[in-house]
């Protein structure tokens, strides 16, 4: 069948009649409305529609309401399409032999209004109907994955990964060239993603893995051809994005236009940014004559402990009511990691006429614990109406789940998904369930890719969910055994920890043909992660293999480097990406208070992985996680797990939440204090008959509730 794909257009009548016929016809392909964008000698030509399908090839169409009969220019744009497509096409050696174009390149214009037909113009459903059936393309098995690759610009993605110096096919190196050479073009859902355009709010949820920072970077690149006009603003929260966000932008414009991009109508910009560099807060701030607060200034304000971004925005929206437009479009990427504010005033910082404003985001890559409030929530409320409902019944999706995951395997994505939400976990005494944390809506496993094998998603119900080839696609996983791919070690000190990562390192660069910037070092705990990581960085140096611990000896922009391993705290490694993730010290995510924040860090750098994964600790709490990790395994890496009921969900919410500092104070005089009683009655120092009666009725009414 044809995915419709529908992109900026002004032809609408013509384009819903044009989907009609192909729907007819049983074509297998794509059909792309206002798109592509086609950069020619004299500058940019923008397709009304295109169609790419099995039977017939490429074809484009020029949509024509006019009664004009010109014939001779009509004649003339249709040529000056050909030859842009092809020249385009041409530049990809993939889709010739030798020097012959192996794609049909068919131009047609359908234009009802016209008095008379022409060659190549048609003025009915029939004329053009008849035409399309008579269209044939022998060589599309061969061409056609490769042909939607280079309209997609998916090309321009794989040239980072580039491996022409492999030598050995069993090297770690070849199978990840292979993984690379097999993401060949967008899904269905990806190109709706970047194409299908909404005058208002887009929300886009997606897996790690799922592809929404490529494909906001080509969204920007349509949006910045289709409207010259506009100047689009991407913000984010984790630094490191910048560096990737322009080298795609620069890289997709191109392609689209010929040309570089023109910045001043491209704004890449972190969230907040500070006094000396440019973020969507300072410019909120100063556009509407308020306070701009920089870190150490609210911390100063709010207190080190709080969330003191969350607190800034929202006194920054709570003090305009009128707020001073600064940007035509806003991208958020990480939409997870910012509360409703930071959303709102991105909401706020465009024209009330038209507030184009797409944030994408994973449901559990929250570092902080924050889920993502509905759409209502968010921007709130006028005249008792709420002023974001998203609808996918108008012809464009305005809300997109991304459930194909192309960055993790089935057995990593698992594996995280089991730890992250605690699947298999040991449950403690005084808990209802030993899960840690679950999605709110339970329709969500299903639309990030998950099956349900067994049982039902529904409280109190026995539930099994695994992940088939459609979401977990099988070339991620075939290269590799499962004890290559995922490993769990538990060592008895740090220095022990260390040599083994060391070693590992060495055999990657120097036997397994992989690169410096494949290699990535998480540390869950910033507070520490230097320290740790100093035996580490020693033993590596020894060996002549260069470290670096990003934002410490680099920039926060400057992640990857060509001859250096990237060692980061698990904060600034959200939003990269490494063949072979080593996950330090994790054993400090096993249990404790904080438990949700801490198992999102095991499922955030679990997933940074592209390919191999090796998570390690010391002592009994790095047993806990092994234990976890054998069970899901065992399982074939399906969730098996008692939907817990609404009791259950909210106790599991109370316990696990991230506590503040005083809180955790209070909780560890508390646990002193009962201690020191509970040793007191032991020994006989005091009896149970000392203590107060109310108190003693209040402890066994709480602790056997």
């Amino acid at each position: 069948m044809i995915t419709v794909i529908r992109g900026v257009t002004s032809k609408q009548v013509l384009a819903d009649e044009l989907i009609a016929i192909l729907e007819e016809m049983g074509l297998e392909g794509y059909f792309y409305l206002g798109y592509p964008v086609l950069g020619g000698m004299e500058g940019k030509i923008k397709v009304d529609a295109l169609l790419i399908a099995r039977q017939c090839g490429l074809v484009i169409f020029d949509l024509d309401m006019s009664s004009d009969t010109d014939i001779e220019n009509k004649t003339m744009l249709l040529d000056e399409l050909y030859n842009n497509m092809e020249a385009r096409l041409k530049r990809y050696s993939y889709l010739s032999m030798r020097r012959k174009l192996q794609v049909p390149i068919n131009v047609v214009s359908y234009a009802p209004r016209y008095s008379a037909s022409g060659e190549e113009i048609y003025t009915t459903r029939e004329e053009l109907q008849e035409y399309l059936i008579n269209l044939q393309w022998p060589e599309s098995g061969a061409y056609f994955e490769k042909l939607l690759e280079a309209i997609q610009m998916i090309s321009q993605i794989k040239k980072r990964g580039h491996r022409g110096y492999v030598q050995d096919a069993a090297s770690r190196g070849a199978k990840l060239k292979a993984i690379e050479d097999q993401i060949s073009c967008l899904d269905k859902y990806q190109s709706k993603a970047v194409i299908e355009t909404v005058d208002g709010v887009q929300r886009i949820r997606g897996l790690a893995g799922s592809g929404k920072t490529i494909v906001l970077a080509l969204k920007v690149a349509y949006l910045y051809t289709m409207y010259e006009d506009k100047v689009i603003a991407v913000t984010f929260n984790s630094r490191a994005l910048k560096g990737q966000f322009i080298q795609f932008i620069t890289n997709f414009v191109i392609e689209n236009t010929n040309e570089e991009p023109d910045w001043s109508r491209i704004r890449i910009i972190h969230a907040w940014g500070s006094k000396n560099s440019e973020g969507l807060y300072f410019n909120f701030c100063k556009a509407n004559n308020l306070v701009c607060y920089d870190y150490l200034d609210a911390c100063n304000t709010y207190g080190r402990n709080t969330q003191v971004f969350d607190k800034v925005c929202q006194e920054a929206v709570e003090a305009v009511s009128d707020p001073v437009p600064l940007y035509d479009v806003i991208l958020v990427d990480e939409a997870q990691d910012f509360s409703k504010y930071f959303l709102r005033m991105c909401y706020m910082s465009l024209p009330k006429e038209s507030r184009m404003l797409v944030y994408a985001y994973d449901e559990l890559q929250s570092l902080d614990n924050k889920n993502v409030d509905s759409p209502e929530e968010i921007f709130g409320y006028s005249d008792g109406k709420p002023n974001v409902m998203l609808d996918n019944s108008n012809g464009k999706s305005e809300d997109i789940v991304l459930s194909k995951c192309y960055r993790n395997s089935r057995p990593v994505l698992t594996t995280a998904h089991s730890l992250g939400f605690g699947i298999y976990r040991q449950k403690e005494e005084g808990e209802g369930t030993q899960l840690v944390q679950l999605f709110e809506e339970k329709k969500l496993w299903e639309d990030i890719g998950y099956t349900v094998k067994d049982g039902g998603i529904r409280d109190g119900q026995e539930v099994t969910l695994y992940r088939t080839e459609e979401t977990s696609p099988v070339f991620l996983e075939n290269h590799s055994t499962i004890d290559e791919l995922i490993q769990f070690r538990k060592f008895d000190d740090p220095r022990q920890e260390a040599e083994w990562i060391a070693d590992d390192i060495e055999k990657n660069l120097k036997e397994e043909e992989l690169k410096y910037k494949d290699i990535m070092i998480i540390h869950p705990d910033p507070k520490v992660t230097k320290s740790y990581v100093s035996h580490i960085r020693m033993l590596l140096m020894e060996k002549m293999i260069r470290t670096h611990i990003v934002g410490v000896q680099t920039t926060p922009d400057d992640f990857f480097q060509e001859d250096s391993i990237a060692i980061t705290q698990i904060y600034r490694a959200k939003g990269n990406e490494a063949a072979v993730v080593y996950l330090i010290n994790a054993d400090l995510c096993a249990k404790g208070v904080n438990l949700s924040r801490k198992r999102n860090i095991l499922f955030t750098a679990i997933t940074r992985s592209k390919a191999w994964v090796r998570v390690s600790g010391v002592g009994d709490d790095m047993e806990l996680l092994i234990n976890e990790y054998e069970k899901v395994k065992k399982n074939d890496f399906r969730l098996e797990f008692i939907y817990p009921n609404e009791q259950q969900r909210q106790n599991m919410r109370i316990i696990h939440r991230d506590k503040t500092k005083n809180e955790l104070l209070e909780i560890k005089k508390s646990n002193f204090t009962l201690s020191e009683i509970a040793e007191k009655l032991a020994s006989g120092e005091i009896q149970k008959q000392d203590l107060d009666a109310n108190t003693l009725k209040v402890l066994k009414d709480v602790l056997y509730d």
